[in-house]
């Protein structure tokens, strides 16, 4: 049986790690795959050093590789968007099958793709888009497909998680830590994609459309970041019993989908809250199976490579099935994708770490605790603190309650005398149901 033949596009950290990974573990891989599996074309612009090419056809144009006649399957590992959408597209129209880890691809364009690839017959696989090495896709498309789905939490983001542990662990400022984070090649020069949640919001909005078969709605998720996080409210967290952690959430409700990326604070004792560093781990709450942890790296060069890898093979081991036998892209039939809307973060019910600073005077909590009595929001508990200065900070922990009456409450707080800027909201979820 003729090999199946691979062309890897991109060369920088992944594409290297992928390439060294086919090429050392080749023999392994093929036992599994049943089939031999060749590196036959490399796209990039620069070759890598780490990367031995010799004796592969190396081209500067990355669409040669989509275009080319003996190339099976197209690994795309160029990141962004425009340009990789359209060399998948170009090689799902020439009949190959794509494996792909941009997350910002699939959450963006993925409804396109997916609708491409059934036209043409094709395959798609994108495993490594989310959380780098842990098989969470496989896990909930195919290890959970008897459950129904509840919720699912995680970290996906291993810079969020690093500087979020440094924090707590060494008592460090934000901007101290970020930007060793950028030093030591965790975060971008420009880090807004990783505090700001838009790269941990990709890989929800891809968890969310496997978990609960909806399309993908990147648009609609809900984004917040962690840079205004302080260390006194890692502090006060801590004193509370809980941690916080930048966590991606998505729960099926009966209105609707939420899908929310925000600095959280969970029970400390959960071993969510106990996942540091650079590393990865999503919970998943099924109806059936109850609650089940993937942990793992989430991004470098082999742990992403291992994903890509396992992506190939299973195209390969799936090359001769018929379309219909083949596992869904988004684990639903796509006839069968629900309408379900995505939920404005307004609609959400959660509870509320919330950081007030109110001038030193006689009555100042009194009058925020009638704000929160007349709104109907539950307080769990206070921590108001000793100072000599002319101002303190309140610490309250709320019940759960609807994210719209909380923005009326603060509203009103802010808008008293005694109030002094914008109250520090963060959102508290136990994850036990």
């Amino acid at each position: 049986m003729k090999p199946v033949k691979v062309g890897i596009c991109g060369l920088g950290t992944v594409g290297c790690g992928t390439f060294n990974v086919l090429q050392r573990n080749g023999d392994e891989i093929s036992r599994r795959a049943g089939r031999n599996i060749v590196v036959a074309q490399v796209g990039a612009r620069r070759e890598n050093p780490n990367a031995d090419t010799r004796g592969i056809d190396i081209t500067a144009d990355i669409f040669a590789v989509a275009t080319n006649p003996e190339i099976d399957i197209v690994v795309e590992l160029i990141g962004g968007y425009d340009v990789a959408r359209k060399l998948v597209l170009t090689a799902i129209e020439n009949g190959k099958h794509v494996v792909t880890a941009n997350k910002a691809l699939i959450a963006v364009h993925g409804n396109e793709i997916f609708e491409a690839a059934q036209k043409n017959n094709v395959i798609v696989a994108f495993e490594a888009a989310v959380a780098g090495g842990i098989p969470i896709i496989k896990a909930i498309r195919e290890g959970l497909a008897g459950n129904q789905i509840n919720w699912l939490a995680g970290i996906i983001n291993g810079t969020g998680n690093f500087i979020m542990s440094e924090m707590r662990e060494k008592g460090r400022d934000f901007a101290d830590v970020l930007a060793e984070a950028q030093a030591l090649g965790y975060a971008e020069a420009d880090p807004t994609f990783d505090v700001e949640g838009i790269d941990a919001a990709h890989k929800l909005t891809i968890l969310a459309s496997i978990a609960f078969g909806i399309p993908l709605q990147f648009d609609k998720a809900y984004t917040e970041g962690i840079s205004a996080i302080t260390q006194d409210d890692v502090t006060y967290a801590d004193e509370l019993g809980y941690r916080i952690k930048h966590l991606g959430i998505s729960r099926r409700t009966d209105a609707g989908v939420e899908l929310r990326v925000h600095p959280t604070l969970i029970p400390k004792q959960l071993l969510l809250a106990n996942v540091e560093g650079v590393m990865n781990a999503v919970m998943v709450d099924g109806d059936a199976v109850g609650q089940t942890l993937y942990y793992g790296a989430g991004a470098g060069a082999e742990p992403t490579a291992s994903a890509v890898v396992a992506d190939v093979i299973d195209v390969v081991r799936m090359l001769v099935s018929e379309q219909g036998h083949r596992v869904p892209h988004l684990a639903f039939q796509p006839s069968e994708l629900s309408d379900l809307p995505v939920l404005p973060v307004e609609e959400i019910h959660t509870a509320y770490y919330l950081r007030i600073h109110a001038i030193e005077r006689p009555g100042v909590l009194a009058h925020i605790t009638k704000i929160f009595g007349d709104s109907g929001i539950n307080i769990e508990a206070i921590i108001q603190k000793e100072t000599t200065a002319e101002q303190v900070p309140v610490i309250i922990l709320t019940q759960r309650v609807k994210e719209r009456v909380m923005n009326d409450a603060l509203a009103q707080i802010e808008a008293l005398d005694d109030i002094l800027g914008k109250v520090t909201r963060i959102r508290v979820e136990l994850l036990k149901d």
